[in-house]
């Protein structure tokens, strides 16, 4: 999209600057690693450094066991892809060991180039699905060093959805699963609860053909992703539509997204 062509000339520009200064970084012109307690060796001495994108990419990186994690895009903004990176974006891209991006963020590699970084760049399968989520983390973990780290988030984090997830389905009306109409990236809710969506729409618009369709399976939930909302989705079809987030807080806490959504999902079946 034509937003998301920032302003690299001007950038490429300072790309020399921006390599002297992560250069300066060092400690006396060499590379001084130190293991960390996962065995971890950082270009910069300790753990990796780690510069992500958002703070979606951010949590994956703190679940896999990542200590220093630089944020680049700031929670004010609703739609990643739109940021236009700043000179103080490319000077912490210089120091990473490794920055993580979604494909969906099309100025991450161009970041990493304007940058002049040695980093590794590391695509993420930003999906909340669980399953997803722990291959990510366990992925993530062997690329850092940190396997350690990583496993035991997964323990914590399999013993926490499991909780939420009976939680979420104790709450259904009469113990039977309803029918849901979901966003393409929030149908990872809808698992939470226990639910196969009867109907997926996005990430554009719902069309009259999709409306008419989606309406004509009578859902009771619709699963909206509040970070690309296009308003009521399916107006006059009596579907309660709740708000789904898939971006962490700045604690980068990835669990708080899934309480959040179990949450949202009990109160709508509840009728509160």
């Amino acid at each position: 999209m034509a937003r998301t062509r920032v302003r690299f000339a001007s950038l490429l520009a300072l790309s020399a600057a921006l390599t002297a200064l992560a250069a300066g970084c060092g400690n006396g012109g060499g590379d001084s690693d130190t293991a960390s307690k996962d065995g971890t060796a950082g270009r910069h001495g300790g753990s990796p450094v780690v510069v992500v994108t958002t703070t979606w990419e951010g949590a994956f990186a703190k679940a896999a066991g990542a200590q220093d994690v630089k944020v680049i895009v700031p929670q004010s903004v609703h739609h990643a892809p739109d940021y236009d990176p700043k000179p103080s974006d490319l000077a912490a891209v210089g120091k990473a060991d490794f920055v993580l991006y979604a494909p969906f963020e099309p100025y991450a590699a161009k970041i990493k180039e304007a940058a002049g970084s040695k980093a590794e760049l590391v695509e993420v399968d930003l999906d909340n699905d669980a399953d997803k989520v722990k291959a990510e983390v366990a992925r993530l973990g062997r690329l850092f060093g940190t396997e350690e780290s990583a496993a035991r988030w997964t323990a914590t984090f399999d013993a926490a959805y499991a909780k939420l997830s009976k939680e979420v389905q104790d709450a259904r009306p009469g113990g039977t699963s309803p029918a849901v109409v979901s966003q393409v990236f929030t149908t990872w809710s809808a698992k939470l609860a226990g639910a196969a969506p009867v109907g997926t729409y996005g990430p554009e618009a719902v069309t009259p053909a999709q409306l008419a369709e989606l309406s004509g399976k009578k859902p009771s939930l619709v699963l909206d992703n509040a970070h690309m909302s296009t308003g009521t989705v399916l107006p006059d079809s009596g579907a309660r539509q709740i708000e789904i987030v898939n971006y962490p807080g700045a604690d980068l806490d990835l669990l708080t997204v899934y309480r959040n959504a179990a949450a949202e999902l009990e109160k709508a079946m509840g009728g509160s």
